[in-house]
């Protein structure tokens, strides 16, 4: 039996996926021992069953985040956070220092590329996730079991870190995937 994996964005740029298929050839390599599950890559939106690797990309900046998180976090064994927005909260982190309602006004009322919106609506439609306060990282919401660092994260150190699980090895990563010199 294949060993499972399933992927998710959450308040990202989607690049840490775009690193994932910059693995290149070794994807079908990784095919023939895994099979994806809820994941972007096979537009699968629900979980099918338990998984054995589940890899997050960015950080949560809205409700759906949350419950997307906590979902991920009861249906895989392992749990690895994928890039800086995931770890600690990246780009989307920046408005953390700034009021949600100025941020928002900024966004759709004063801002200086708003025009079009003359008539100051924001909006409100109860099918859009409520925004939090602020952005947080990953680990603030649920356990994470590992954590690959980049922006996005080397496609040799995904590589080197899903193949080391999946042979029952700790993940260790070489200096060289690593180093951003």
């Amino acid at each position: 039996m294949k060993a499972t994996i399933a992927t998710t964005s959450l308040a990202g740029c989607f690049g840490c996926h775009m690193s994932i298929l910059d693995i290149d050839e070794r994807l079908l390599d990784l095919l023939d021992i895994v099979e994806f599950d809820k994941s972007p890559i096979t537009d699968i939106k629900k979980f099918t069953r338990q998984i054995d690797i589940g890899l997050i990309e960015g950080g949560c900046c809205n409700s759906e985040n949350i419950i997307v998180l906590k979902d991920f976090r009861k249906h895989c064994k392992i749990l690895i956070a994928v890039g800086e927005c995931a770890i600690m909260g990246g780009v989307p982190s920046m408005r953390n220092g700034i009021e949600l309602d100025e941020c928002i006004n900024e966004a759709y009322i004063s801002g200086p590329t708003v025009k079009l919106n003359t008539e100051k609506i924001i909006p409100n439609d109860p099918e859009l996730p409520a925004l939090l306060p602020r952005v947080y990282s990953c680990n603030e919401i649920v356990k994470i079991d590992y954590f690959l660092p980049g922006c996005p994260p080397r496609p040799d150190l995904i590589w080197e870190a899903i193949t080391s699980l999946l042979e029952g090895r700790q993940i260790d990563p070489s200096y060289e995937s690593l180093k951003f010199d």
